[in-house]
C-alpha cells in the first residue's frame, strides 16, 4: 500500500460521473490524506483551508471540488459570457500552468471551460481565450488583475475562488493583489472558498477570516515535515572543497535525475559551467530565464534530455517536476521552510529519494534552524579524499550571447571541442 494514499476511493464520493471519468484518466483511484479529508468537506458546500505540503494531491482535491459544485450549482444562470464563475489564484507561473494541465485532465469529460492569466509571454492569446468567456479561470494575481482592470472578464458571479500556496503569495508581496481580487467576487457566504498553503501560520489564518465563510481548518501533518523516504545527510566541506565533492558525489551516486539548489545566480551560473565542463549535461534555472524558455528546459529535464538542473530557489516552488532522484543543497537555504520545499522535489508521490546538503563555511549557520524545523538531527557524512575529485575546467560562459547559458550546442564551436575533449579523457 502507497503510504501516501488513504483507503478512500474518488468513487465513494457522490460526484459528478464526467468527473471520476477524469479522475480514470488522470490515473487517480485511491485519495491522498488531503483529498480525502478536503473533499467530503467542500462537497457540503462548507469552505476549507488546509495545510498541506507541495506534492500532497491537493490540486486534484480542489479541482474534483470545484467542478462538482459548478456542475450541480442549479442557481447558475447562463451569465454573459466574460463572467467566470471560478477564480484560482497560484504565486507562480509554472504553478498556475501546472494546475491549469492537472484540471484539463479531470475536467475533460465536464463541458467546463478553462482559461490561464499569468505574466511574461503569450498577453494576446490569454486575453482572447478570456474574452471568449471561461468558466474558470487559473492565474498569478498581478496578470489576472491587468485582464480585469480591462474588463476582459467580471467576477461577479464569481462561484468558486481557490488560493493555492497562500503562503508564498505573502512571500512574493501578492496580498494586497489577493485582497483587492477577493474583494470584487461575491461575499464570501455566496460563494465556495478553498485555500491551501504549506502553514497556516497567522497571516494565512487572518486572510481566510477576512475573506472566507467560517472555514474548516485541515492540517495534514506529515510524520515528519518532510517525507519520510528521503535519506537525508549533510557534508561539511571548505568553501573550496564544495565544486570538487560535488563532481565527485556526482561520479560515485550516478543520479538519474537530480537538481543542484544554489542561493545565489551567481553562483549558479558558476556550477552550472563546472557540471558542464565535467560532462553533466544541466540546465541552469534562474530568476531571469525568461518563461518560455523556462518551460522549455524543465520539458527538456523531464524528457531526459539531461538529468541536472542548477537552480536557485525561485524554481523550488509550485514548480512540477517528476521523480527527481537525487537533490543537493550545494548551498544550504536559510530557512527550515526552504530546505523542506527543496527536498520534497524528490520522494514525490511514495518514491524514496535522497537530500544531500553541504554545509559550508558562509552557510552552516543555518544547519540549526533547519534541524530545528524538521525536527531531526541530519545524518552526518565524512569528506574522504576519495569524494574530492580534481573537476576538468569549467566551461567559459559566454556573457554577451545568453544562447550557451541554456547549455544548448551551437555558436561557440570551441567550448563545444572543448567539452568534447574532456569526455573523450574520461572515457
Amino acid at each position: 500500500m502507497n503510504h501516501h494514499l488513504t483507503e478512500k476511493r474518488f468513487t465513494d464520493f457522490d460526484i459528478d460521473p464526467s468527473i471520476i471519468k477524469g479522475l480514470d484518466d488522470a490515473g487517480f483511484e485511491f485519495c491522498t490524506p488531503i483529498q480525502a479529508q478536503s473533499i467530503p468537506i467542500a462537497l457540503t458546500g462548507k469552505d476549507v483551508a488546509g495545510e498541506a505540503q507541495t506534492g500532497t494531491g491537493k490540486t486534484a482535491a480542489f479541482m474534483v471540488a470545484c467542478f462538482n459544485h459548478l456542475l450541480t450549482n442549479t442557481t447558475h444562470e447562463k451569465h454573459h459570457k466574460t463572467h467566470i464563475r471560478t477564480l484560482i489564484l497560484a504565486p507562480t507561473r509554472e504553478l498556475a500552468i501546472q494546475i491549469h494541465k492537472d484540471a484539463s485532465i479531470i475536467g475533460k469529460h465536464t463541458g467546463l471551460t478553462l482559461g490561464l492569466a499569468y505574466g511574461g509571454t503569450d498577453y494576446e492569446k490569454q486575453r482572447n481565450i478570456l474574452l471568449n468567456g471561461v468558466d474558470i479561470l487559473i492565474g498569478t494575481p498581478g496578470r489576472t488583475i491587468d485582464f480585469f482592470k480591462q474588463k476582459v472578464f467580471s467576477l461577479k458571479s464569481c462561484e468558486v475562488v481557490i488560493l493555492d500556496e497562500a503562503d508564498r503569495m505573502f512571500d512574493l508581496g501578492f496580498i494586497d493583489d489577493m485582497r483587492y481580487l477577493l474583494r470584487r467576487c461575491p461575499e464570501p457566504d455566496k460563494r465556495l472558498s478553498m485555500l491551501f498553503s504549506a502553514t497556516l501560520s497567522h497571516r494565512v489564518s487572518e486572510l481566510a477570516y477576512v475573506h472566507m465563510n467560517d472555514p474548516a481548518e485541515i492540517r495534514i501533518q506529515a510524520d515528519t515535515k518532510t517525507a519520510d523516504k528521503i535519506v537525508q545527510s549533510i557534508y561539511y566541506p571548505a568553501n573550496e572543497e564544495k565544486i570538487p565533492l560535488l563532481i565527485g558525489l556526482m561520479n560515485k551516486l550516478k543520479p538519474a535525475r537530480s537538481i543542484v539548489f544554489i542561493n545565489t545566480k551567481r553562483v549558479a551560473d558558476k556550477v552550472y559551467a563546472w557540471l558542464e565542463g565535467n560532462g553533466y549535461k544541466s540546465a541552469l534555472l534562474s530568476g531571469d530565464v525568461p518563461q518560455k524558455k523556462r518551460q522549455t528546459l524543465l520539458q527538456k529535464f523531464q524528457d531526459g534530455e539531461f538529468n541536472t538542473l542548477v537552480a536557485t530557489d525561485v524554481a523550488a516552488r509550485g514548480l512540477h517536476i517528476p521523480e527527481v532522484s537525487h537533490v543537493f543543497n550545494f548551498d544550504l537555504p536559510q530557512s527550515g521552510e526552504d530546505y523542506v520545499h527543496r527536498i520534497g522535489r524528490t520522494a514525490r508521490a511514495g518514491a524514496s529519494g535522497f537530500a544531500i546538503s553541504f554545509a559550508c563555511e558562509d552557510f552552516a549557520h543555518y544547519i540549526m534552524d533547519i534541524e530545528e524545523y524538521i525536527d531531526q538531527k541530519i545524518g552526518k557524512e565524512a569528506v574522504t579524499t576519495d569524494l574530492l575529485v580534481k573537476p576538468e575546467p569549467p566551461i567559459k560562459m559566454e556573457r554577451r550571447n545568453p544562447r550557451h547559458r541554456s547549455g544548448k550546442p551551437g555558436g561557440n564551436r570551441n567550448q563545444n571541442r572543448h567539452q568534447n575533449r574532456n569526455r573523450d579523457r574520461r572515457r
